[in-house]
Formats: structure tokens, sequence, C-alpha cells
């Protein structure tokens, strides 16, 4: 019953740093669209501002035993990798 519980909060952790990744992904996109160009220190900012806090969040899980700290790592390089993407479709727009 213990371990059951204890990946339910491990699951829900990560489901929760991947929804907090997602957010940071669709907060970028409409910033892309709607205000600024991605060379503008308000972009820069947030982007640094979000980036810098879900890595606490992943740091925080990890600490906590509730994530793997490879997994956080991986979650992050994914969310970098789509960003860098979307930054790079946007240039070529």
């Amino acid at each position: 019953m213990a371990s059951e519980m204890i990946v339910n909060h491990q699951e829900k952790a990560y489901a929760l740093l991947q929804a907090d990744a997602e957010k940071i992904l669709r907060l970028i996109k409409v910033q892309m669209d709607n205000l600024t160009m991605p060379q503008c220190p308000l972009y820069e900012e947030v982007l640094d501002t979000q980036m810098f806090g879900l890595s606490r969040e992943i740091d925080f899980a990890a600490r906590l035993g509730l994530i793997d700290i490879k997994d956080g790592k991986a979650l992050l390089d994914q969310l970098e990798r789509e960003l860098s993407a979307l930054h790079d479709a946007f240039k070529r727009k």
C-alpha cells in the first residue's frame, strides 16, 4: 500500500512538472504570436524566469525523491528543444 502511494505521488509530481513545462511553451507561443520578438528583452526575461522556476521545481521534486533528476533534466531538455524549434520557426516567418 505504501509503495503504491509513493508511485502515485511520483506520477503526480512528474505530471505537474510536465504541465508546467507545457504552460511555459504556451506562454512563449502567445508572446511570440502577439506581443514581442524573440530578441526583445521582455521575451528573454519571461523565458529566463519561467525556465529558472521550472528548474527549481525539478530540483525540489528530485530532492524529495518524487522524481529522478535525470527525468527532470530530460524534461527541461525537451522543453528547450521545443522552444528552440519555435524560435527558429518564428525567425523563418
